[in-house]
């Protein structure tokens, strides 16, 4: 019988968005983090528009019971992906419910430990499918209205989408009641469960914009959420559409899959960007904060279709991304941010034979390229018509979904623009149109100096020098003075000595950072200028010089170790981490080498989030300070969520199995390992 369910199913697969709309869904669900398991009851409302027999809902490996369509039991069947609803479906309102019990293998993330009282349990559903803890809908198409219960330990506390309705505690457990008041696409359901700590701010047009933060951050709030509410105001006036979801919210999740990801009225975003003031200059959470919101009205108020449409969603919130920071940092930051994409774009282009409109297309296309093509439209027909396309566009397809003649038929409205030109050019090429871009960024006078720069890339040091020292010494954009560093690199270092030297007079922290990554070797005659660069406020430039400084001058190794003993860096421990292995690598220094190997071991450990741990373990590997915890660490590396980080382990043992000691090393801790650690070292012992 489940062959024949099986069968109706793919007949009726397409026909199902034509009959059957999806109205509302209302779900109790209560996670365990002991077990890693989720159960739920859920009801939908939909209308059936056309008579049909099988209806079917997204559901990723889940168990269900009390199945029951207008309160009566009905026929279902479950495929491991989707659970099939067997009736005679006829015209009109109907009520689907039901029970269910799932172990999701994605899209549900649990971090930390119940030992150590800091678990965070957060959803991603782009790209993972919510329908993995929630019977849901992967289709884009199908948009409908949540309304979610989330049952939790009293000692957490719940961020989803939409509107805190009810909070009410039942012995330890608290019952978190979540409203939305207009539909979205499943992808864009999400859960933060964990401490938070929040403060609240309001719009100018009075939306309450919620910024979260775990208590130990509390310090961190200013600098992390810095610029947020002016980026909101800009936005929506700039789009010309209010903001359509009633409340905003922000929060930061311990080893997050991507720097954001837009859920409707609620953001996560990396920890990563939890920031002090000194990080702020190499870790501004400021861009990644303008794009997830520029995505609440495109790709969360409309939805392209397809993939094939995607830029529409990333292009989009790319480009007003950059129209917002140009508001808060200048026009000089805008065109170099430009500039920056399109020699990214150039270089690519060169191998890159997927054009912009392709479900394929990379991440760089669909971004970067995407908001060129605005750039380029918006430029072309003015800012009040561009202006008054986009409005109409987002107000038309309101809570729908899009394909890019949806917006091209409101820019013919407001210009006579050629669009099929414009199309086949910076949407359905992969060559990007260098002579069109370069017209447009020499628009500002510090791009204008930075292509005179780069004309002279090839020219003798003596031809360019003034040039060079001049500009050094005038207030035009860092980012031109950066690009003169940068050229300076092959040069003999008597012959730069002078512009370094003017560059790190410009007092400018990504200049002095620029210089700093610029010279492996240091003479001694630039040792103290060089050394000014310790006291930068910048955790990144810091650590370039400490790391050059002790490694030029042998007989200063102490000076310089005493001087940053205490230095933590980033949140990722990026300082502490190189501190710990420059005085386990530096003779006489320090009483207690096992204290100091045992903490560089424990910041490569479970016990903290994927980057500290990677920049732990690239230590301990560079300076070779390996035992069986450190291979162990390595290991679990594997197991990860994330992808980088588990490739990151992988490639690292791959290179360690080349030593036949290692290879022994790794056999020996096999018997130590859990089941899945020991899967993954097989697999590789095997290769």
């Amino acid at each position: 019988m489940k062959y024949i369910f099986l069968l109706l199913s793919a007949i009726t697969f397409a026909q199902q968005t034509k009959s059957v709309d999806f109205k509302i869904v209302q779900g109790q669900i209560t996670i365990n983090p002991k077990d890693k398991s989720v159960r739920g009851a859920v009801s939908y409302w939909f209308d059936v528009l056309n008579p049909i027999d099988t209806i079917k809902i997204d559901a990723q490996n889940m168990n269900f019971t009390d199945v029951e369509l207008n309160q009566k039991q009905i026929q279902f069947t479950t495929d491991g992906k989707q659970i099939l609803l067997i009736s005679a479906f006829k015209k009109g309102t109907n009520n689907i419910s039901f029970n269910y019990v799932a172990k999701p293998k994605q899209a549900l993330y649990f971090v930390g430990s119940e030992e150590k009282d800091n678990v965070q349990i957060w959803t991603q559903g782009q790209g993972k499918n919510t329908s993995n803890w929630l019977p849901s809908f992967d289709d884009v198409k199908e948009k409908v209205i949540f309304s979610l219960e989330v049952v939790v330990d009293s000692k957490c506390q719940v961020i989803s989408n939409g509107f805190l309705k009810s909070k009410v505690n039942n012995n330890s457990m608290t019952y978190w009641k979540f409203n939305m008041q207009k539909p979205m696409s499943s992808y864009l359901l999400m859960l933060a469960i964990g401490k938070f700590e929040k403060q609240i701010q309001s719009s100018n047009s009075g939306i309450p914009l919620e910024m979260y933060y775990e208590p130990k951050d509390k310090s961190k709030f200013e600098p992390t959420y810095r610029y947020s509410k002016e980026l909101f105001n800009f936005l929506e006036k700039e789009i010309g559409v209010k903001y359509p979801w009633g409340i905003y919210k922000q929060a930061p999740v311990r080893e997050f899959l991507y720097a954001g990801m837009e859920n409707t009225s609620a953001t996560l975003f990396s920890t990563r960007y939890v920031v002090d003031s000194i990080a702020f200059e190499d870790r501004s959470y400021t861009n990644v904060n303008a794009h997830e919101l520029a995505h609440q009205w495109f790709g969360n108020l409309v939805t392209a279709e397809s993939s094939k449409h995607h830029w529409l969603q990333e292009g989009f919130a790319t480009y007003y991304a950059l129209l917002a920071e140009k508001e808060i940092y200048g026009e000089d930051y805008f065109y170099s941010k430009l500039y920056e994409s399109a020699q990214q774009l150039k270089f690519a282009s060169r191998s890159d034979t997927i054009p912009v409109l392709n479900a394929k297309a990379s991440s760089l296309s669909f971004y970067q390229k995407g908001a060129w093509a605005l750039f380029v439209l918006h430029e072309a027909i003015g800012d009040k018509a561009f202006k008054k396309a986009v409005k109409s566009y987002l107000k038309k397809h309101s809570f729908e979904t899009v394909n890019t003649q949806d917006f091209f038929a409101e820019i013919k409205k407001v210009s006579d623009y050629n669009l099929n030109k414009f199309s086949k050019v910076w949407l359905e090429s992969t060559v990007f149109n260098t002579q069109q871009a370069n017209i447009l960024l020499n628009k500002n006078k510090s791009i204008q100096v930075l292509f005179e720069v780069e004309k002279l890339k090839n020219k003798p040091l003596s031809e360019k020098e003034d040039f060079f020292a001049k500009t050094l010494q005038s207030d035009v954009y860092f980012a031109v003075k950066e690009a003169i560093v940068n050229q300076l690199k092959l040069e003999k270092f008597e012959d730069k000595v002078a512009l370094l030297s003017l560059a790190l007079a410009t007092k400018n922290v990504q200049v002095r950072q620029a210089v700093a990554a610029s010279l492996n070797e240091i003479p001694e005659s630039f040792r103290t200028q060089y050394e000014t660069l310790l006291d930068d406020m910048s955790y990144q430039t810091q650590e370039i010089a400490l790391y050059n400084l002790w490694n030029n001058f042998p007989g200063k190794r102490t000076e310089y170790l005493d001087k940053s003993k205490n230095w933590q860096g980033f949140n990722d421990y990026n300082l502490r981490t190189l501190w710990l292995s420059l005085a386990l690598s530096t003779d006489d220094y320090g009483t207690d080498k096992e204290a100091l190997i045992n903490e560089l071991i424990n910041y490569s450990s479970s016990n903290y989030e994927a980057n500290t741990r990677q920049n732990a373990l690239e230590k301990l590997l560079a300076f070779n300070i390996i035992n069986d915890e450190v291979l162990q660490n390595l290991v679990n590396a594997t197991t990860h969520h994330m992808w980088q980080f588990s490739k990151f382990g992988r490639d690292s043992i791959r290179k360690l199995l080349k030593n036949k000691e290692m290879r022994v090393s790794f056999e020996r801790i096999l018997l130590n390992l859990n089941e899945i650690e020991q899967f993954q070292l097989n697999r590789l012992l095997k290769e």
